[in-house]
């Protein structure tokens, strides 16, 4: 079976996760894809597969004869996807040999070049894209694919290999997919997420992040009588974002320039909600960022009186950077794989974060690989058969790379 088989089922499972029920995991159909894959991970093989009480899939297959001293190599994804998009019903549609024209959804959405540059270098390629009600699932449901169509290889190619642990797992993109992992009982060495955009991009640098949540109290009168006694909370958290830098969002910055981005506003006249998230790739400046908002707010306090603005700031991962520089040997495989697999490497930093990420503050070090897929978290999300292919291809290599003990 080719990955992107595997990936047409998993998609039509609704794992949306949620950011509001406060349950492990957030949504109750991540269940369904994590029991699936636990079955057939049995059948693959593995001699250890099993779904934690947090619904993490562990499985592992012992080391074949004469590579028992290889190291314990790690290979996760995850199964949610991200609320940002509806993920229910999804549709997925294949698009043999794209010709490179716009695709014209159902719903008068368009998937174009004009718009979408890459998709000129899927000329060719067998394109995979819902209808354009929903999000494909590609993130992350791709990676998981890829990973069981790797270990499918193993099997049927009776392909010798270390000690290979698997862990699929809930609720990463509401950025508590590594809150419950067990690491021990994972027993990896190190690891590789297999989580990130277009075949044969390496990632081992990512954003610091942070969530920011700003409560504005009011004064709420009759308008009729208002007049120096209202205090409207919604003008206050329209007031703390015009204070923040105005070209420091998403939709201006790139690369390795950080970002306030506010993710949601609820207001009445006394009572308002702002949310936000906040990244920088470099310490200082994340310190910073987090100084800024405090600052705003203490100034508003001063200025409409004590407790009229609360911040609660919750770090939610760091770079993994200096996590990986002692096992760079993870990376230099990584690029030799990707040409092995007949690609060219691409190092880039994360703009966001993977669970890699905090796990390898954990003691695990586990930097991202590519899956193949473009526009994560929307409607016009979209991946191909033969990227996924090579996908596949890397893991092989990686997996024939430490059958062999490697310096750690």
């Amino acid at each position: 079976m080719r990955a992107y088989e595997r990936l047409i089922t998993y998609a039509q499972i609704h794992t949306t996760s949620s950011e509001t029920s406060g349950t492990h995991p957030s949504f109750e159909g991540e269940w369904d894809l994590a029991k699936l894959l636990c079955t057939q991970l049995k059948e693959l093989g593995a001699n250890e597969a099993t779904v934690s009480e947090y619904c993490y899939v562990y499985a592992k297959f012992a080391a074949t004869e004469g590579c028992e001293d290889a190291p314990a190599l790690g290979l996760i994804a995850h199964m949610d996807t991200a609320p940002d998009a509806s993920g229910k019903d999804v549709r997925p549609i294949l698009h043999e040999n794209y010709d490179g024209e716009d695709i014209v959804f159902a719903n008068g959405k368009v998937l174009g070049a004009g718009e979408f540059p890459f998709l000129k270098d899927l000329v060719g390629e067998t394109l995979i894209t819902t209808d354009g009600t929903t999000l494909l699932g590609a993130d992350d449901k791709a990676g998981v694919a890829e990973i069981m169509t790797a270990l499918e290889r193993i099997q049927t190619e009776n392909l010798p290999h270390g000690s290979l642990c698997v862990c699929f797992t809930p609720d990463e993109e509401i950025g508590e997919g590594a809150d419950l992992f067990d690491v021990p009982f994972f027993g990896a060495d190190f690891a590789y997420t297999v989580d990130g955009g277009d075949v044969g991009e390496i990632e081992y640098e990512n954003f610091n992040a942070a969530e920011a949540v700003i409560l504005f109290h009011g004064k709420s009168v009759h308008p009729g009588t208002a007049k120096d006694v209202m205090v409207n909370a919604s003008k206050l958290a329209m007031e703390f974002q015009a204070m923040l830098p105005e070209d420091e969002c998403p939709e201006k910055t790139e690369e390795k320039e950080g970002f306030f981005h506010l993710t949601r506003m609820e207001g009445r006249t006394a009572e308002a909600k702002l949310q936000y998230i906040i990244r920088d790739f470099d310490e200082e400046g994340f310190e910073n960022r987090k100084h800024l908002m405090e600052t705003i707010a203490n100034r508003m306090n001063d200025k409409y009186g004590a407790g009229t603005a609360e911040v609660t700031i919750r770090d939610q991962y760091k770079n993994m950077l200096e996590q990986i520089r002692p096992h760079m040997h993870l990376i230099e495989n990584a690029k030799k794989a990707t040409e092995e697999a007949g690609l060219a490497p691409v190092v880039v930093p994360i703009r966001g974060g993977t669970d890699g990420a905090r796990l390898s503050f954990m003691g695990l070090p586990t930097p991202n690989l590519g899956t193949g897929g473009f526009n994560f978290h929307g409607e016009y999300e979209c991946i191909t058969a033969e990227r996924m292919d090579r996908a596949v291809e890397i893991l092989l290599g990686l997996i024939r790379m430490y059958r062999e003990k490697q310096d750690r």
